[in-house]
């Protein structure tokens, strides 16, 4: 296995889909498990194109819906990582959306995801460092190890 240290920009995913009916409410906005499970695509391939590796989610930090989405609207979600640790990585996701006739674009969401690398047998595997290389990137990485720390806290209680 390759630990060689790899860039955020290495792991940047960009999707873009059409907003259709059967992925909305009555109401012809977007459900939000649809949303739900678009992040975690999209942050199951960046997390991928970091570790090159079999990965699982194992957790989802502060989602928030902040607008809606309307059918026949674009929705786009730009994930990448932001922190490594062992055996986990988190990745950010944003999501937008934007409107097919005029191009007005806004963030619905944003999601902090971590995901936990594993062989086929299920055994955590270490993951490939992040190089941490501007002052946003370190400013990044340090909320994330408060974030962990806090959801480590709760698992505790649990």
């Amino acid at each position: 296995m390759d630990l060689t240290p790899k860039r955020a920009a290495e792991s940047a995913t960009e999707m873009v889909q059409v907003v259709l009916p059967n992925d909305a409410n009555p109401l012809g906005f977007i459900l939000g498990g649809t949303v739900m499970h678009l992040i975690d695509i999209a942050a199951a391939i960046a997390c991928h194109r970091h570790t090159r590796s079999l990965l699982v989610t194992a957790a989802v930090d502060d989602l928030q819906f902040l607008h809606s989405i309307k059918v026949g609207d674009l929705i786009i979600l730009k994930s990448r990582v932001t922190c490594v640790f062992t055996t986990s990585l988190e990745v950010r996701v944003d999501v937008y959306s934007e409107e097919t006739l005029t191009g007005i674009r806004q963030q619905t969401s944003r999601a902090f995801l971590t995901f936990v690398a594993i062989d086929r047998d299920g055994t955590k595997l270490p993951v490939t460092p992040l190089l941490v290389e501007t002052d946003e990137e370190r400013r990044e990485c340090e909320a994330a190890h408060l974030r962990r720390a806090e959801r480590l806290r709760r698992k505790v209680q649990v």
